[in-house]
């Protein structure tokens, strides 16, 4: 029997959904979130002399994100139903790999992933590139480039000026190099190396005047502080910019899920991403750079020396 949420308050159901959080499949019937255009959640609605309570499909789908469900095709009751389904999600993700092929290579679950569909994280990493002005650098260096989604990015959106910058991606997982070398074979302004970011320096690759690391620079084999002041001192140039993007998600079952996962705690735990965050923002002022944080997904770390002409 599908329950009927439509005067319920968010206790209520937060905690039905709490007791059935192992369920594969939950349905329930809710007031029709396009009844409103402007309402807010938990307002009230009338309708016939008789009281309901409002909340979009925003708030579904986030309620849904909280328990790993994901929210599928609405089904119209009436012009003032609708029966919502919950899909659990599957139990599938690259998170726990430990090996690195098989965590990041061109065959593993992390592969599936694809960032730049992911709006927010498009527009976000889009408005870092615009800020630290893509379009008039002139060698630009990605730590941790995998399969070169962030080049795709910046090709597609900046195809006038893409062909006249430099661009090298270092990535220890040799087939996700493959991969990317495979999407940039006509590109011969691109190049790419599969070594290990700890012993950077074998590869003599001068300054860059960019600089872009995304969820990269804190895995665990790497001394978060002590890799980015050395990238800082010997890699960017005094004019140049910097973006850095932090994880505050998982992915999971074919979805993003806002929120860091911390090691020892069973929920989101953002203390070492804000720890990072800051110490890079408090570090790169120092150095005379402005720094801004924004993003969602990932805190998009954008920084630009206030000395660049």
């Amino acid at each position: 029997m599908k329950k009927n949420f439509s005067k319920k308050s968010l206790s209520e159901i937060y905690t039905y959904f709490n007791n059935k959080k192992n369920e594969k499949i939950i349905k329930v019937i809710v007031l029709n979130p396009d009844i409103s255009s402007n309402a807010y959640a938990g307002e009230k609605i009338v309708i016939e002399n008789e009281e309901f309570i409002y909340r979009s499909y925003k708030s579904w789908v986030d309620l849904a994100q909280t328990f790993y469900f994901k929210m599928l095709t609405p089904k119209l009751i009436d012009e003032n139903f609708v029966e919502l389904s919950f899909l659990k999600l599957e139990d599938r993700t690259f998170h726990s790999s430990k090996e690195v092929e098989e965590k990041y290579g061109a065959d593993s679950l992390f592969s599936k992933i694809n960032k730049n569909e992911e709006p927010e994280f498009f527009h976000s990493f889009l408005q870092a590139l615009k800020n630290s002005k893509i379009n008039k650098r002139k060698r630009v260096l990605n730590l941790g480039v995998n399969n070169a989604e962030e080049f795709e990015l910046i090709r597609d959106s900046f195809n006038k000026e893409f062909s006249d910058i430099e661009f090298v991606g270092i990535d220890y997982c040799l087939s996700a190099i493959e991969t990317a070398k495979k999407k940039f074979q006509n590109n011969k302004n691109v190049k790419f190396y599969a070594h290990d970011i700890n012993t950077l320096d074998e590869l003599n690759l001068g300054k860059f005047d960019m600089i872009i690391s995304i969820g990269t620079l804190q895995s665990s084999n790497l001394d978060f502080n002590a890799i980015f002041m050395h990238i800082v001192q010997n890699y960017l140039e005094k004019t140049g910019a910097l973006i850095l993007g932090f994880p505050n998600c998982r992915w999971l079952g074919g979805e993003v899920i806002y929120g860091a996962k911390a090691p020892n705690y069973s929920f989101s735990e953002q203390s070492l991403l804000y720890k990072d965050a800051f110490f890079c923002k408090k570090y790169l002022q120092q150095k005379k750079f402005r720094v801004t944080l924004t993003g969602k997904y990932y805190t998009i770390l954008t920084a630009t020396s206030i000395r660049a002409k």
